[in-house]
């Protein structure tokens, strides 16, 4: 007697991190992405390892927590992979981030920890997105943030054909 199997659902295909971002080693912060609800939610994970770029050449006695501006980083990259899977940067826009508020580092990271971001859309305006959410260690949370803004800006903008100068002040220090 042949029982008919009960149908399955498509499992939905997951974006990779390098279809969204134009990021790439070593400022690539996330690893993976585990659940993304589009104009909603994302969930992705950074492994953590010594390979990393910033622990080189550590003394031995060194403290080895992972540095909170990178973690800021990996979930801000979780925050602009939201973005892009949301509304992509319409052509000749480039997405900018614009500031983090209430961030609150809870627990140290360490080599070894996988660390999953959680990011939620607050607000979405019209070149604007506003994002909540913490990071995770298992039950543990490490990091959460209140607010982070990101901006879509036409590139055209933020080219100059003027090399930057150091401000005249710097120069005469220099040179004295």
């Amino acid at each position: 007697m042949n029982a008919a199997l009960p149908a399955v659902a498509p499992v939905p295909t997951l974006p990779r991190v390098t279809d969204l971002l134009p990021h790439r080693y070593p400022m690539l912060l996330v690893d993976r992405v585990e659940e993304m609800v589009p104009g909603e939610r994302v969930r992705a994970v950074k492994a953590i390892t010594m390979n990393e770029p910033w622990y080189a050449g550590l003394s031995a006695d060194a403290a080895l927590d992972y540095p909170p501006s990178l973690l800021i980083e990996s979930w801000g990259q979780c925050a602009g992979l939201l973005a892009s899977a949301t509304a992509p940067a319409p052509a000749g826009q480039v997405m900018l981030f614009g500031s983090v508020a209430d961030a609150e580092f809870c627990l140290p990271v360490l080599p070894g920890d996988v660390i999953e971001h959680r990011v939620r859309i607050s607000r979405a305006l019209a070149d604007s997105v506003i994002f909540e959410g913490s990071s995770h260690r298992g039950a543990d949370t490490v990091m959460s943030v209140s607010r982070m803004v990101m901006a879509f800006r036409p590139a055209e903008l933020l080219r100059t054909d003027t090399p930057v100068r150091p401000h005249a002040g710097r120069d005469r220090e220099a040179t004295s």
